[in-house]
């Protein structure tokens, strides 16, 4: 029943996508014969079928929902009857990790990305409902559906979820991985994770869109603003729920280690990141059109590639899956995306031309283009870093690998020139900036970051990438500060409440820009000052270790359904904490679970580190680390998220002054950008 449930759901949505998209290029064929140009609506026939194909286009998203309602529903009555749930439940796995088997391997994982992909394809249909015989969206919802067209068919075809398992029916199944069943942030972060990942293929589709009507000017960024910055505050929380899961559960002590799938969500993000800078020189002065275009082109295909390294098994990571047979076709799409990108931009280069050119280096646009290529530059690194191993494995069947000094030795100082640019940016006018105005804007922020420098120093702290990351991060943080509160000030001048003058992009921006301050310090302080060492406890017998007293007071062995194992029970400071080794049902390896003491000024994170021995003369020998200012990571990170919703919000913007990529009677009836000025 749900395997047919299931199916049909697929098909549904397949089918769905295919007869939209036919009626989409047909209606556009027509519109062009008739018109000759895309540069005013579809009427008559084009127009209806335009029309009734973006109406639909969300069939695909019913048939998506009845497709995961058909897994949900085999995962929580145990269908072992489905492959995947047998490979991927239990009968004694509890109801959170039923829910979430459905992300936890490859074909669920394909059957998620297929949900999110069509609820981005119905707010698009939702969104630009008024526009439905615009060429221009008509064209965006032809590459959304046809990504659609391409994830659905890969659920036909070799990451099927509902395929029947061979054999006879288990009576119970193998349970998740153990490391998917232990935390529940299971239950988020894979799922804001290819949220983000999704999302940023409606900037993509409407970049294509533009490149194919010729209307590429800068309407077609602001209709994606809101699109992209809801896809980048959702990468940036899928990312940082990643690193705190990481460090919640693998037991090493750490968040991040430069693992390839790790890295395959972060070089998306650092170049929708430029990205977002990017727009704003384009909007304001109609600048850097081919670097937008580009960065938008090259997010997108790194979303697949990074599906590709997580779901082809051509990485060993914690975090991939098992070798599967949608490789090549994720490659090949991935191929596809470059030469569509790569092939429209050339094509239409003569009409991508600035306006104009960047007056003064010392100017805002000026310091956003840095700022964009050290952003691209910190993208390439860790993207060859990524990928050389494979290529030299695929070419000459090596085995060699790119760790931590390599990143480390090009993310630091790109990291610290990054804070600079964060600082100075925003302070710079548009143009051209004369000292004076330099000075006056810059040198409070910039005091902030020379007292706190010296402020270290005093106090003792040492080392050169760590005292240059507080005085940037003060600098930085100062800055944005000073631009909030500006904000704030000019909103009470008119009347406004505080929360009304902090909405709109500039504020969220700075909101945003305090949160990577945040994590800049805290990580600094984590890799410069912390500290660790594998203790032996015995009962009875405090240990200080780095100013906090360790106790052992027993050693428990426990037993449930689901796991056993040891656990040690330690008193740290005035709180009590259980490091365990864990073996899980239907698993003979024991999986360290760790736990952690975390405070606002450090972490004591503790790990079973060798042998837990119970009884009268119980020890642990015991992983200990303590690391300052981990909290302030999760942290940063809100304040990341947070920053983008606000910039999402409706707020006091200017907006962009060409309109090239909006005809002129969706204008008249205000379905575009308004006037320059004009608020929400």
């Amino acid at each position: 029943m749900n395997g047919v449930l299931g199916h049909g759901g697929v098909l549904v949505a397949l089918a769905g996508a295919l007869v939209a998209l036919g009626m989409l290029v047909g209606g556009l064929v027509l519109h062009r014969r008739a018109v000759g140009s895309w540069q005013a609506p579809a009427t008559g026939r084009a127009g209806s079928l335009l029309r009734r194909a973006s109406r639909l286009s969300v069939v695909c998203l019913v048939g998506a929902l009845v497709a995961t309602f058909a897994m949900e529903r085999a995962l929580l009555t145990h269908d072992f009857s489905l492959a995947f749930v047998a490979a991927n439940n239990s009968r004694e796995t509890p109801l959170l990790y039923d829910i979430t088997g459905m992300w936890s391997a490859l074909q669920g994982s394909i059957l998620l990305w297929g949900l999110i992909l069509t609820a981005y394809v119905a707010l698009v249909v939702r969104r630009f409902r008024d526009r439905c015989a615009d060429p221009m969206v008509a064209w965006a919802l032809v590459v959304c559906l046809a990504t659609v067209v391409f994830f659905f068919a890969l659920m036909l075809g070799p990451a099927d979820p509902f395929a029947a398992t061979r054999g006879p029916v288990p009576a119970n199944g193998a349970g998740p991985n153990p490391l998917l069943q232990d935390n529940t942030l299971i239950a988020f972060h894979p799922v804001l994770l290819y949220s983000g990942f999704v999302g940023f293929t409606v900037p993509f589709a409407f970049a294509l869109a533009a490149l194919v009507t010729g209307r590429v000017g800068e309407g077609w960024l602001a209709d994606t603003r809101r699109f992209t910055f809801v896809a980048w505050a959702c990468l940036t929380v899928g990312i940082a729920l990643g690193a705190w899961w990481s460090y919640q559960v693998s037991g090493w002590g750490g968040y991040w280690s430069w693992d390839p799938v790790e890295n395959a969500a972060l070089i998306p993000w650092l170049t929708g990141t430029a990205y977002l800078h990017s727009v704003l020189v384009q909007e304001r002065r109609g600048l850097l059109r081919i670097w937008n275009l580009s960065l938008i082109v090259a997010t997108f295909a790194l979303t697949i590639l990074g599906t590709f390294l997580t779901r082809s098994g051509i990485t060993q990571s914690v975090h991939t899956f098992t070798a599967s047979g949608v490789g090549p076709a994720l490659l090949a799409f991935f191929a596809a995306a470059v030469a569509a990108g790569v092939g429209l931009i050339g094509w239409r280069g003569d009409r991508l031309a600035s306006p104009g050119t960047i007056d003064s280096p010392v100017s805002r646009e000026g310091a956003f283009l840095v700022n964009n290529l050290l952003f691209a530059a910190f993208a390439l690194v860790v993207l060859l870093g990524t990928v050389f191993p494979l290529l030299v494995q695929a070419t000459s069947g090596a085995a060699i690998t790119i760790g931590r000094p390599y990143f480390d030795a090009f993310s630091v100082p790109l990291g610290l020139a990054l804070l600079f640019f964060m600082a100075v940016a925003p302070a710079l006018p548009w143009r051209s900036a004369g000292e004076k105005l330099l000075r006056e804007r810059v040198a409070l922020p910039a005091w902030a970051g020379v007292a706190t420098l010296v402020g270290c120093v005093a106090a003792g702290l040492r080392g050169l990438t760590p005292l240059a990351a507080f005085g940037l991060g003060a600098f930085a943080g100062a800055a944005a500060l000073r631009q909030l509160v500006l904000a704030a000030v000019a909103a009470r001048r008119h009347g406004l409440a505080f929360w009304r003058g902090v909405l709109g992009r500039a504020n969220g921006g700075m909101v945003a820009h305090l949160g990577v301050v945040v994590i800049g310090v805290g990580l600094a302080a984590a890799t410069s000052f912390g500290h660790s060492a594998r203790l032996t406890l015995a009962a009875g017998r405090p240990v200080v270790f780095d100013g906090h007293r360790l106790e052992l007071l027993a050693v428990r062995t426990f037993a449930t359904p689901r796991r056993s194992g040891d656990e040690a029970v330690i008193r740290v400071d005035h709180g009590t904490f259980r490091p365990a080794i864990d073996v899980f049902r239907g698993d003979t390896q024991g999986v360290a679970t760790p736990s952690v003491d975390s405070g606002l000024v450090d972490d004591v994170y503790l790990a079973a580190g060798g042998s837990l021995t119970a009884g009268r003369h119980a020890s642990a020998t015991i992983d200990v680390f303590v690391q300052p200012l981990v909290l302030w990571l999760w942290v940063g990170a809100g304040l990341i998220a947070g920053g983008a919703l606000l910039a999402a919000a409706p707020g006091r913007r200017r907006r962009p002054t060409d309109r090239s990529s909006v005809p002129m009677p969706v204008l008249a009836r205000g379905g575009g950008p308004e006037p320059v000025g004009a608020r929400r």
